[in-house]
């Protein structure tokens, strides 16, 4: 049986003999000697790399680094079977391509887990601090005006909007910002306070 590689025509039994004679080729600076073996081989390096990545753009990039490594690599080449020879490095430039893949993946993670924690973290710190503020408006209110004790009320501890307060007191949201604040001014004077706003 015979095959084309090439210009040549081979016996299908002497592919390891081409191999040498072109790997030799190579070695004495042809490259087209390694196109050869490049076409010759560049369905089944992909097919190996493929299985292990299982991403199409992402194998062809590798097939290409890995044609580039087999020549700068061939001068170690040491007649022990091309085609294992070449395999082998495909496989491991393939699971070295996964490795930093699945480590960029968990860096991205590790990174959004981070940020997640330090939002949730912020938000729990922010609760706390209102809460605090709550608990102090809530002990002292009995010291405010009675003209600011219920939008302070409504406001802070019962959390109802300007808008809410303005319809329950049956003024205009105006009035209540104007209340609010000479209430917040009010607790800051009095009350050495600074954080009410």
């Amino acid at each position: 049986m015979f095959r084309l590689l090439g210009w040549k025509l081979i016996r299908k039994g002497e592919r390891a003999i081409s191999d040498q004679v072109l790997i030799q080729k190579v070695k004495s600076g042809n490259d087209h000697a390694f196109r050869l073996l490049v076409e010759k081989y560049r369905n089944d390096l992909f097919r190996t790399i493929y299985a292990v990545l299982r991403d199409q753009k992402e194998a062809e990039d590798a097939a290409q680094e890995v044609f580039i490594k087999i020549y700068t690599s061939l001068s170690q080449y040491d007649n022990q079977g091309f085609k294992t020879w070449m395999t082998r490095i495909a496989v491991n430039h393939a699971i070295d391509v996964k490795r930093k893949r699945e480590l960029r993946r968990e860096d991205i993670m590790d990174l959004e887990e981070a940020t997640a924690w330090r939002t949730q973290k912020e938000s729990i710190e922010t609760e706390l601090i209102f809460k605090e503020r709550l608990t102090r408006v809530r002990e002292k209110l009995h010291e405010l005006p009675e003209n600011y004790r219920h939008v302070i009320y409504d406001f802070y501890i019962a959390e109802k909007t300007y808008q809410q307060i303005a319809e329950e007191q049956n003024v205009q949201v105006k009035t209540i910002e104007t209340k609010l604040y000479r209430a917040r001014n009010w607790m800051r004077k009095h009350w050495k306070e600074d954080d009410f706003s």
